[in-house]
């Protein structure tokens, strides 16, 4: 992890669920770690629990959802704190409807989140370091629903499944794009199973909650550990699919 220290990494997603770990993970690395959320106070809390001198938190209110603010974020960044070597897509939403008689505002708000503005973060991302000439890293946090759709008690999933088998062919689709302008950024795909703070709102009050509550999860922190081991891999080293499992998952 030595040669990212003092670099600059954007995370999306970054005030709930796996974001805070994220990012304290990063800054302890001696990162400056720049948290993208509607909700910024809860990432300036963090900023006072770094050890590492090196590290920094940056809170950067932005809804991911309107191209516009993306766009401001990360013009704001380059000029402000450095242009980006890592971007950890990390924003992620499912809701609680179906497909039989679902809310079309609610499936569209699924793919805006987890996406669009996973491609429009990407876009921004890869604009920079090729400019820069970095190096750099993306990482999706994709999911095993990007993989295969687990069988719920009562299927609640709807399109989140269906927007996460999106990123794991828009994480094999930049690979091949930047395999063939002979590009050195690394892309990466992570797939966790059930985390512990991924699906709080997500879910309907029903028996699959109450399932998903007893059975094993990962917390925040696995998941930050597998970031910080993909980051730290060789710059001939790609690690293109990372998939972690709570021991005893069920799915």
């Amino acid at each position: 992890m030595e040669r990212w220290e003092g670099k600059v990494a954007i995370v999306t997603g970054a005030s709930v669920g796996i974001g805070p770990a994220v990012m304290k993970a990063l800054a302890e690395k001696g990162m400056k770690v720049v948290g993208l959320a509607r909700l910024t106070h809860r990432i300036q809390d963090l900023s006072n629990n770094v050890s590492n001198p090196s590290g920094q938190i940056y809170a950067l209110k932005c809804d991911i959802t309107k191209e516009d603010d993306i766009l401001k974020s990360f013009k704001w960044i380059s000029e402000k704190v450095g242009p980006v070597h890592v971007l950890i897509n990390n924003a992620g939403l499912s809701r609680s409807t179906s497909l039989m008689d679902g809310s079309t505002k609610e499936w569209r708000r699924v793919f805006d989140v987890n996406v669009m503005a996973l491609c429009i973060c990407t876009r921004e991302a890869v604009k920079t370091m090729k400019r820069c000439n970095i190096a750099g890293h993306i990482i999706h946090m994709n999911s095993i629903t990007g993989h295969r759709v687990p069988n719920l008690p009562e299927p609640s999933l709807n399109v989140y499944p269906a927007s996460k088998f999106a990123v794991t062919a828009l994480t094999e689709s930049l690979r091949q794009e930047l395999r063939f302008v002979k590009s050195k950024i690394k892309v990466t795909s992570i797939s966790p199973g059930l985390v512990r703070a991924e699906f709080q709102d997500g879910l309907p009050d029903d028996e699959t909650k109450e399932v998903l509550e007893e059975i094993p999860a990962l917390k925040p922190e696995d998941v930050a550990e597998a970031i910080i081991y993909v980051l730290s891999t060789g710059p001939n080293v790609q690690v293109q699919e990372l998939t972690v499992h709570p021991l005893g998952e069920l799915f």
